[in-house]
């Protein structure tokens, strides 16, 4: 098992990316704190896991406050005795440009993927340090790197999470911890399907973004897991301040 005995918080894991990515380190021998604002999804994640044969425990709340992301960083790594892998999946989108955003929105944008990588970084990291040993896998996107049409906030939400991680990538390699970032394309998971819903005819959008992709369909959010467990794993020792693309060919075509 490639992280037997390790411990991994996972932000987002009550659905999508952040289950799947749950699920297949749990396989791999981990125990996984799941954090989530959603007490279904992340019951129903924890169940996966122990279906899987692993371990872990829920803790809910607002990714993007700071009193939450101490707390619970601090206690699952006081309770295991250590933290190995953070990854910082959970994600919200409102769709809209810079003229039809609402301000509340864009702020709540920024909250949870910006703050939600922030925070929990700024937790994990001196955790990490003493250990002089760690793992950081947060979430961008293909649109980051591409640009898109009517998804501003984001969009530059997730510009600002890969320039984050490029940054703790250079400020923290030299204490063991490397980070790297994931840009997914289209994911097949329930954030996906509430932003075609978003639209006059989300059959036609949802058509047009399968169709971007080279490879001409959405992807799993399983193979994306498998990417992030690459990531957090020995196999990626010498690799840190990456932005790793699962998109399907979109920024290729």
């Amino acid at each position: 098992m490639r992280l037997a005995g390790q411990v991994v918080i996972i932000t987002g894991a009550g659905s999508g990316i952040g289950r799947a990515s749950a699920v297949a380190f749990a396989r791999e021998g981990a125990f996984v704190a799941l954090v989530d604002r959603d007490a279904q999804g992340a019951e129903e994640t924890l169940a996966l896991l122990r279906g899987a044969g692993g371990e872990g425990s829920v803790h809910l709340g607002d990714v993007g406050e700071a009193d939450f992301a101490n707390a619970t960083v601090d206690s699952v790594a006081n309770a295991r005795g250590r933290l190995d892998v953070l990854m910082t999946a959970a994600g919200f989108s409102c769709g809209g440009t810079v003229v039809t955003t609402d301000p509340a929105d864009w702020d709540s944008v920024f909250r949870t993927n910006v703050g939600g990588t922030w925070l929990w970084a700024r937790v994990a990291v001196p955790i990490m340090q003493r250990q002089q040993k760690g793992a950081i896998v947060t979430l961008a996107s293909q649109l980051a790197i591409a640009g898109g049409k009517g998804n501003s906030a984001y969009i530059a939400a997730k510009g600002a999470i890969i320039s984050l991680t490029r940054t703790m990538a250079v400020d923290f390699a030299a204490d063991g911890i490397r980070v790297n970032a994931l840009a997914p394309g289209a994911i097949d998971t329930p954030m996906l399907r509430r932003s075609f819903a978003r639209h006059a005819d989300p059959d036609a959008v949802r058509d047009a973004s399968r169709q971007r992709h080279a490879m001409k369909r959405f992807g799993q959010a399983e193979e994306v897991a498998a990417a992030a467990l690459y990531l957090a794993g020995d196999e990626a020792s010498f690799v840190t301040g990456v932005v790793l693309p699962v998109d399907g060919g979109w920024l290729a075509a």
